[in-house]
């Protein structure tokens, strides 16, 4: 499993990079109009995206949830945003390439950011949910580019194995 989740995280920022490309290419008004994501534009979500991942972060190094609602704008400026998505996305290769297999069957335990809610699950499936909710949003990222300039970077998995 560590070989996997080491080989997502490096996906991941491959992925943030090639994204953020794209989404940095817009007007500043096109970055930030409603396109009708989760969380209405593309700065919406890419701040989203860097909150989930902090949130996740902390609980896996068990300390607590950063005071962040899950729509909370971290970096208001493009900038800002892209060099601390940078910095993050570094931390959770670092983070993946420190895990044993011992570690990864281990369990932790976290408050949810909704309802509140004590939560003790193993590591393994919860670095499989946060890798695939990365994926999810930069997939409404990606639609969102396409409807806006009409094409997006390729972002498949299977292309970033290839060399992409």
């Amino acid at each position: 499993m560590k070989a996997h989740f080491e080989m997502m995280a490096a996906y991941n920022a491959w992925a943030n990079q090639r994204l953020y490309d794209a989404a940095f290419a817009l007007s500043e008004e096109e970055y930030r109009r409603d396109c009708q994501l989760f969380f209405g534009s593309l700065h919406g979500t890419l701040n989203h995206l860097f909150v989930a991942d902090v949130i996740w972060l902390a609980r896996f190094r068990d300390q607590p949830n950063p005071p962040w609602r899950l729509d909370h704008i971290a970096h208001d400026r493009r900038d800002d945003l892209q060099k601390r998505r940078v910095s993050l996305d570094r931390d959770i290769i670092g983070f993946t390439g420190a895990l044993d297999e011992g570690r990864l069957a281990s369990e932790f335990t976290y408050r949810t950011m909704v309802n509140n809610k004590l939560v003790t699950q193993a590591l393994s499936p919860a670095l499989a949910h946060f890798f695939n909710h990365q994926t999810h949003h930069r997939g409404q990222c990606h639609a969102a580019l396409t409807r806006l300039v009409g094409a997006a970077p390729a972002m498949d998995l299977a292309y970033f194995q290839r060399g992409g």
